[in-house]
């Protein structure tokens, strides 16, 4: 019984040494301290040297990233600078430009002074930087804006024309009177078919209802849709007879209102040439209709790169961004000059990635001093990406 008792007495001292070893105050005060040991650590991995530097072809990558992205800064304020030196005098003519020409281009001062994230004391102004590359065309812009404030407008339908021929968007005249309407729109003799794309006059030539149809089989629905360079709007209105909304581009010509035409009729007119960027957001429009007009004039004109394979990309990227995934794009029988020139866009519609729905190309004997002329139509289905 003695040895017991003395057994007992033992643990129970070696228990409460136990238990004095595992306090709360003492284990709080090694939490703190490995977690001070823990941090001091970290920061000294953080200072120390790399153990393994950086390889060659990273440091590369990252030095001509780095040096793009520099280079599209630069060249990006040097369009700004560009912009701020708005010059008094048309190209060395002599003649000072409008007053309200100066006070449109002529930078502003920012109301809070210089932007943190732009490093900009004055607002640009934000149209008209290609008019500064060509004398002649900086010209246009100044006979376009020379009118008095508050007085009736000039009206000269060739200029806004030349001007975005030019990839020069004309500006607008903030301060004259708009004009009342014309005389009366001839009834006829303004470019109105009644029978394209309804009957057939050449193989070519698809009608819009076979299109409508090729919608419909592939679960789709053309409600909106998109006319590039459509002349007198033939193409909208025979679709809205088919309950089908569409927006026309119209550039108006010596002697011929487009604009106003288009307008009579009850359709949507656009002043915009197929060299500027359409001003509609991403993935709207069900189908996309281009012709022969808006192909080639695809691009920049002012830049010299009308007809171009990189201008006719341009053009072409702009078509694939309004058009949603599943739309239709519709090449309606674009008259090509050579067959290199087809090919030329028959290679770039495989890297799109569309799906072929309706496919014509051939030939057909021209006029005048062409003995050839290359045809091309085709309806396409934009397809689903990512």
């Amino acid at each position: 019984m003695g040895s017991v008792s003395l057994n007992v007495a033992s643990s129970r001292r070696g228990g409460r040494r136990l238990a004095c070893l595992c306090s709360p105050g003492l284990l709080n005060l090694l939490v703190l301290l490995s977690l001070l040991s823990t941090n001091l650590l970290a920061l000294l991995a953080f200072l120390s040297p790399r153990a393994h530097p950086i390889p060659a072809a990273t440091a590369n990558l990252s030095s001509s990233s780095s040096a793009a992205i520099s280079a599209q800064v630069s060249a990006i304020a040097r369009e700004i600078d560009a912009t701020r030196l708005v010059p008094h005098r048309d190209g060395g003519s002599g003649t000072s430009l409008p007053p309200e020409l100066l006070l449109f281009l002529s930078p502003h001062a920012l109301p809070l002074g210089r932007d943190a994230r732009t490093g900009l004391t004055h607002m640009p102004a934000s149209v008209a930087h290609a008019c500064f590359r060509s004398p002649s065309t900086l010209a246009l812009l100044s006979a376009f804006a020379s009118y008095a404030p508050y007085a009736v407008c000039p009206r000269n339908a060739t200029l806004p024309h030349r001007l975005i021929s030019k990839a020069c968007e004309p500006l607008p005249r903030r301060r004259c009177l708009s004009r009342g309407p014309r005389a009366a729109l001839p009834a006829s003799n303004m470019g109105v078919d009644s029978r394209r794309w309804v009957k057939p006059r050449h193989d070519h030539e698809f009608l819009i209802d076979d299109v409508l149809h090729l919608a419909a089989g592939g679960g789709g629905k053309i409600r909106i849709g998109f006319d590039v360079a459509g002349g007198a709007a033939n193409f909208a209105a025979r679709m809205r007879e088919r309950g089908v909304t569409i927006y026309t581009t119209v550039l108006d010509n010596a002697g011929k209102p487009m604009n106003e035409f288009v307008a009579a009729r009850g359709l949507f007119p656009l002043l915009l040439s197929p060299a500027h960027r359409f001003p509609f957001y991403d993935g709207v429009f069900d189908l996309v209709h281009v012709g022969t007009t808006a192909l080639a004039e695809g691009g920049s004109p002012a830049l010299g790169q009308a007809g171009t394979e990189e201008a006719l990309e341009f053009f072409m990227f702009d078509v694939d961004r309004v058009l949603h995934a599943g739309g239709l794009l519709w090449i309606d029988s674009y008259m090509c000059h050579s067959d290199e020139r087809r090919q030329v866009l028959v290679r770039l519609i495989g890297r799109f990635g569309y799906k072929k729905l309706k496919w014509v190309m051939g030939e057909k004997a021209g006029t005048g001093s062409t003995k050839v002329a290359m045809y091309f139509s085709a309806v396409l289905q934009k397809p689903a990406r990512g």
